[in-house]
């Protein structure tokens, strides 16, 4: 059971060590203008209180990559299961997050028609370092 506790707060650790990646990557896409170039409306200010809650859910995230790498035998292929679980904070953001607690309509389409692409793209950044920071901190047990 103790191993299984260490994994568990491993899994919480990189989800939020993944969320500073993929904050960052959504900051550097908005600050460079790569995603106005494509005629979204996602540019956030790199704030603390920007940044704590997204840190919080990716540790939370993290939990839910947690269930994919519990078993023994499943652990292995990190880095793809965390882009799997990567799926779910997406669906999440684009299918619940935009439509009831934003303005911006399903899949966030008011920010722009290639909303969906980005935010895709910005949970694969998650879903990879989620992956990799879990198997660097996990190590060979």
């Amino acid at each position: 059971m103790q191993r299984t506790s260490a994994l568990l707060a491993v899994c919480f650790c990189a989800g939020l060590i993944a969320a500073l990646f993929n904050s960052l990557a959504a900051w550097l896409g908005g600050a460079l203008g790569i995603t106005s170039l494509a005629g979204v409306a996602l540019a956030p200010e790199f704030t603390r209180a920007w940044l704590y809650p997204r840190l919080v859910w990716g540790g939370i995230w993290g939990l839910a990559y947690f269930v994919s790498v519990r078993p023994l035998r499943s652990r292995c292929h990190w880095v793809r299961k965390g882009l799997w679980v990567s799926l779910l904070p997406t669906a999440a953001q684009l299918f619940f997050i935009f439509p009831q607690h934003t303005p911006n309509g399903l899949l966030g389409l008011g920010l722009g028609t290639l909303t969906p692409f980005f935010v895709i793209f910005y949970n694969l950044v998650w879903g990879f370092c989620v992956g990799v920071f879990t198997r660097l901190l996990w190590g060979r047990r």
